[in-house]
């Protein structure tokens, strides 16, 4: 069977996005490993199934590098919202999706040329396990806080990102047994002019350009430590881009803004 794709890049958090209504794939996690690749496949962060929901719009499964199943992508939630818009799947620019960690709502900002400009995701309310939590690997310590963004994150405070030996500590982290399911791990730094600097090991892909879950774990983390302060737009700088993240008194949930972009179509036999 020949499958329609279409790659697209949320600030360089790269994924393989296929409309699930058109073409059904019938093993998702083996082809997310077989196209993820990058010398002998497309090439991604992973594989992304758009289809139908009883209870939203749109329903997303998520399927990352190694093929196991995400529960939640802020930056290919935003990626959806421009796909089902662009490609005329729905002229609503507020729209409903269904992931694994519960319905989130998209809201588009859609420019004069009826392109998506912008996309604000409400992640929902982050739940903050634990304000610090230390782990000693190796006979150092690393203390970081342990947060749900409907996905497991373990958020680190450093003074000097650049000194981070990510690809050894990361997956050392990602497995360590305080996380019987794995983690992600993400290592900032507090910048003077109120951004954060931040670096992620994804559980499941490794190190990648952007992580939107991890971005708004790293503000939640900011805010739980009296680092940065509620309501206000916290700038996530990260190696593929940057995402605004404000974290709201009135209803407690954490609002992502960024962009999402078409990288290229294609076809591919399954």
């Amino acid at each position: 069977m020949t499958i329609q794709f279409t790659k697209m890049q949320g600030i360089g958090n790269d994924y393989i996005y296929v409309d699930a209504n058109q073409f059904p794939i019938a093993h998702p996690e083996e082809t997310a490993r077989r196209w993820s690749a990058y010398h002998t496949g497309i090439g991604s962060d992973g594989l992304v199934l758009i289809g139908a929901s009883e209870v939203a719009d749109f329903r997303m499964r998520i399927f990352n590098a190694d093929g196991s199943e995400a529960r939640m992508c802020g930056n290919a939630s935003r990626c959806i919202g421009k796909y089902v818009f662009e490609k005329g799947l729905t002229q609503k620019q507020d729209i409903t999706l269904e992931t694994l960690s519960g319905i989130k709502t998209l809201h588009l900002r859609v420019g004069k040329q009826g392109t998506v400009e912008q996309v604000t995701v409400d992640m929902g309310a982050p739940e903050i396990l634990e304000v610090a939590h230390s782990l000693t690997l190796y006979n150092k310590v690393y203390t970081g806080t342990v947060i749900s963004m409907g996905n497991p994150h373990f958020v680190l405070r450093v003074e000097d990102i650049g000194e981070v030996d990510l690809p050894s500590i990361g997956p050392l982290l990602e497995k360590h047994p305080h996380f019987p399911d794995r983690t992600n791990v993400e290592f900032v730094e507090l910048r003077k002019d109120g951004s954060a600097r931040m670096r992620v090991w994804e559980r499941g892909s490794g190190i990648t350009q952007a992580c939107g879950t991890g971005a708004c774990a790293t503000a939640s983390a900011l805010v739980a430590h009296g680092w940065a302060k509620q309501d206000e737009e916290i700038p996530v700088v990260m190696d593929g881009g940057t995402l605004r993240i404000r974290w709201s008194s009135g209803d407690g949930h954490i609002y992502m803004s960024g962009g999402a972009e078409f990288v290229f179509e294609g076809k591919i036999d399954c």
